[in-house]
């Protein structure tokens, strides 16, 4: 009978490795949909690869796209396409639970510990309350951003169009997809760069941006501690603290870097600093671009480059290293600068195990950009600056590009997919996914000192 329960225990799949066969299935489903000839405008049909690199790109929430998802896709294959965002961005567990409770069945531990590893959650309890709050918040976030953009799209493509516009593209801001349908009238890949001066729109879509890639947690201690400062938990400052310093410092950068340079040119003050502000905003995980930019200068791309790598915070729709991992390793540096033992950041000491932590996903970004970028460079010959903003575009879910994406070959394809993959699903989860369940006991060998620096 041990034997059994042994067996039974071993077959059971880690939280990491569910999290990790959950997104492979909604992309393998979201690809046959796609596939279908329904999908695709004309009465064709796109090839399987394409398919399943435009599946990974909705679910992982990146926006990289081999085809203009207005004109190439029929309204059906623009839902499917939307559908897989909303779950990129909430998370196929959220959705799983969310599912489970409104059936009535009860949530046991096995359930509870998959999500808390999916939405990065502190602890296993109250994760059936942090649910229903991401669940309905988003719903309530994504309605408003869509009546506040129905202002704009109904009398502009008229009533039924403009209210699908104004649902499609909340959702896709909200959960920092980057998809849009703006190509039907303002040309095949031009994102938002049609609207570049509409400061009313381009508001609201940086406003969902923003609150999506706030992180659900960070929402949560703000409304419980009534937006009271000293209220909040160190987490919430500190998401709070980077996302504002990366937003006015992204922005004044590029506004400086490109203010003569040929991507501005013919705009006005207040249109060169609406520009450089979305861009600032957008670059974090959300794919939209208001302006060309292969026009900008590969100064300004190299910055942008740094906020996409960043992203946004941990337990929101964005991907990236995200906010707090750069706020600790730059604190860590502090604080071995000071020749303090402890990281202490807002009256508070951080566990010593976080900057570890923050190194090794550092660490895994990097390797998997550096060996992409060359990889991508080889194979299409193609000069190494498009092919790292590329690289670092697919893997930090952001879905910008230089204008590569469409000519590449399926070899390039699948790699830009497995980086999307491995942004959406998370470095360290796709590592532990395949490595050993169980908890390594403390070293007993004899200590030695390395000098390092």
């Amino acid at each position: 009978m041990n034997i059994f329960k042994k067996l039974k225990a071993k077959q059971v799949l880690t939280p990491m490795k569910l999290i990790l066969i959950g997104y492979l299935t909604i992309v393998l489903v979201g690809s046959l949909l796609l596939f279908l000839p329904v999908s695709t405008a004309g009465g064709g049909r796109t090839s399987f690869l394409d398919c399943l690199f435009t599946a990974t790109s909705a679910t992982c929430v990146t926006g990289l796209i081999q085809f203009d998802t207005a004109t190439h896709w029929t309204v059906f294959g623009q839902i499917i396409i939307l559908i897989l965002i909303q779950i990129g961005g909430l998370g196929f567990m959220t959705i799983a639970i969310t599912a489970l409770i409104a059936s009535g069945k009860k949530i046991g531990l096995y359930q509870r510990t998959v999500m808390q590893n999916s939405i990065s959650a502190p602890q296993i309890g109250g994760i059936v309350s942090m649910t229903r709050f991401i669940v309905l918040g988003t719903l309530l976030i994504e309605l408003i951003g869509a009546i506040l953009l129905a202002f704009h799209f109904i009398p502009e493509y008229g009533v039924k169009e403009g209210i699908y516009y104004s649902i499609f593209h909340s959702i896709s801001a909200f959960c920092n997809g980057g998809f849009d349908l703006m190509g039907k009238k303002t040309g095949p890949g031009t994102s938002l760069t049609g609207i570049s001066q509409n400061w009313y729109v381009l508001s609201i879509i940086m406003i969902l941006i923003i609150l999506g890639g706030l992180g659900f947690f960070v929402w949560k201690n703000i409304l419980k501690c009534k937006f009271k400062w000293k209220w909040f938990n160190l987490q919430t400052k500190m998401v709070i603290s980077i996302s504002l310093s990366l937003i006015i410092l992204g922005t004044l950068l590029t506004l400086l870097l490109e203010w003569n340079g040929k991507a501005y040119a013919g705009m006005d003050v207040s249109e060169k600093i609406l520009a450089s502000l979305f861009q600032s905003v957008s670059a974090r995980t959300a794919g939209f671009n208001s302006v060309e930019l292969s026009q900008y200068k590969d100064s300004t791309l190299l910055l942008l480059m740094i906020q996409m790598l960043v992203g946004g915070s941990t337990g929101s729709t964005a991907g990236g290293i995200k906010t707090t991992t750069l706020f600790i390793l730059l604190i860590s540096v502090v604080t071995t600068f000071k020749q303090k033992k402890n990281i202490e950041l807002f009256g508070r000491r951080m566990d010593e195990g976080v900057t570890r932590t923050a190194s090794c996903v550092f660490m895994t970004y990097l390797t998997l950009i550096f060996m992409s970028t060359i990889t991508l460079s080889a194979i299409e010959d193609l000069p190494l600056m498009p092919c790292l903003f590329e690289s670092v575009s697919a893997v930090a879910t952001v879905g910008t590009t230089l204008g590569i994406t469409s000519s590449l070959s399926a070899a390039s394809k699948i790699i830009i997919a497995f980086l999307m993959f491995c942004g959406r699903v998370g470095s360290v989860t796709m590592i532990l996914a395949f490595s050993s369940n169980k908890r390594q006991a403390g070293s007993s060998l004899p200590l030695d000192k390395v000098q390092v620096g």
